[in-house]
């Protein structure tokens, strides 16, 4: 059933929700009502109908439930948090990169210091993107910047 959702139109889902509405007295139930709209719009199921029935009901506030835009809200608001979890193991990795190896300050006028190429490889001075890809953390490219020359670091101009 994997890859089905989403088959049917919205106009569809509301036409048949209308339908069922509109032919629910000339049944014996609401079950019959849908199943002769699925049948007559070629829905696969009358369960499917009945879905939409029951969502449309919710979305009018005429049965409890969660409606259609609450849900949506929730699967952005879980798909920021599932976002930010990444970027804290990322940042969590990262930190415990640079910190280990470590063994004192390394600040020389309020900027870091490069390690010499000699002490590069006792202080575990390998790229840290490098590293981290190494052991399976997604990296995203970094920005175009240059040190600015008070240490920070400033964009690039980039002639467009």
């Amino acid at each position: 059933m994997a890859g089905r959702h989403g088959q049917y139109p919205p106009e569809l889902r509301e036409r048949a929700v209308r339908l069922v509405a509109e032919c629910r007295a000339d049944h014996a139930s609401e079950w019959e009502a849908m199943r002769s709209v699925a049948q007559k719009l070629g829905i696969g199921t009358t369960e499917t109908v009945r879905q939409w029935v029951r969502g449309a009901e919710v979305d009018a506030g005429a049965r409890p439930g969660v409606t259609s835009e609450e849900s949506a809200k929730q699967g952005r608001l879980k798909a920021e948090v599932r976002e930010l979890h990444r970027s804290n193991e990322i940042l969590k990795a990262a930190a415990g990169f640079l910190t280990a190896g470590y063994t004192g300050s390394r600040e020389v006028r309020g900027r870091a210091r490069r390690p010499r190429d000699g002490r590069r490889a006792a202080l575990g001075g390998e790229p840290i993107c490098r590293v981290l890809s190494e052991h399976g953390t997604p990296i995203a490219p970094a920005p175009t910047t240059t040190p600015a020359p008070g240490g920070l670091i400033e964009p690039r101009e980039t002639s467009s």
